[in-house]
């Protein structure tokens, strides 16, 4: 189903199992990841979620030179 060198990206989980073997990616040089974000409509429905029940998040950006520093912060939370 893939053409050589190329990447299956999964985004959300399969109505059913299905088999994919090692020997099959390596042999054609391909990849297959996946994600369990949604959606547009599962984005949408939880964003409103979020509005209706009034739910925020915190967002902190950083220098990546101070990226083991908020790493601790978050690990004593």
């Amino acid at each position: 189903m893939l053409a050589p060198n190329s990447n299956m990206t999964m985004v959300g989980l399969p109505e059913e199992p299905f088999e994919v073997t090692a020997f099959q990616l390596m042999l054609g040089q391909m990849s297959l990841s996946g994600s369990g974000v949604g959606g547009n409509k599962e984005t949408e429905e939880m964003l409103a979620f979020c509005g209706k029940h009034n739910i925020t998040s915190t967002v902190e950006v950083i220098a990546i030179q101070q990226v083991n520093e908020a790493y601790e912060r978050l690990v004593r939370q």
